[in-house]
């Protein structure tokens, strides 16, 4: 079985094909700037304590960061949306590397701003078990440091796609999360992260698992 970074190669080879070269441009442009920008360089940082958060879940029941610690350390995985391929990936990579987790005493979640209807719709088409936690306006995410405003240069690209982020996650703004990865202790703090404003990057799982 290909590993996630091995998928991901084969995606961006697939995507290459498939997409008109002043598509695949604009994304790269938005990557460049982002990092020119310094975007996530002031995230929340290893040592530091996580914010505690109250966060609804697929069937609106709302998932307490303190209670799911009382049962040991916890892994919030943020995504960008059910629309992202690059998302799907590591999302099924978690889902098939869940029982390592667990049989570390480690709860596994992973928030996005998209609407729980999404979520649940994502969750039964990947056969997920984990939570999946909306951060509505990406008020948690601000909280962290990891979330940014899309370019206007970049946003007709999305619809031209038939992605309407309006639609997923209920807002008017052209916002997401950078895909990050933090575990934390069951004292609340952060012991490991993985950010990269590049999505095309994602945190290896096996290095993940190791940090249990």
């Amino acid at each position: 079985m290909k590993n996630l970074a091995q998928q991901i190669e084969e995606l961006n080879r697939n995507l290459a094909k498939q997409l008109p070269t002043e598509v695949l441009e604009v994304f790269g442009k938005s990557i460049q700037d982002f990092k020119a920008k310094g975007i996530g360089e002031r995230s929340i940082r290893t040592g530091e304590k996580f914010p505690d958060f109250i966060l609804p879940n697929t069937n609106n029941e709302t998932i307490a960061l303190k209670e799911l610690l009382k049962k040991g350390k916890v892994i919030a995985a943020f995504f960008r949306g059910s629309w992202c391929p690059y998302c799907n990936l590591e999302l099924k990579a978690l889902r098939d590397n869940l029982r390592q987790i667990t049989d570390r005493n480690a709860t596994l979640v992973a928030i996005s701003p998209q609407t729980s209807d999404y979520s649940k719709e994502l969750k039964n088409d990947h056969h997920l078990s984990f939570e999946l936690l909306t951060d509505k306006e990406n008020v948690l995410a601000k909280q962290l440091g990891i979330s940014f405003g899309l370019q206007d240069f970049i946003i007709p690209t999305y619809g031209n796609l038939g992605i309407d982020l309006s639609e997923y996650n209920e807002t008017d703004k052209n916002e997401l999360p950078i895909p990050a990865v933090f575990v934390i202790d069951t004292n609340g703090n952060i012991t490991y992260r993985f950010i990269d404003t590049n999505y095309m990057n994602r945190i290896d799982i096996q290095e993940l698992i190791e940090q249990l």
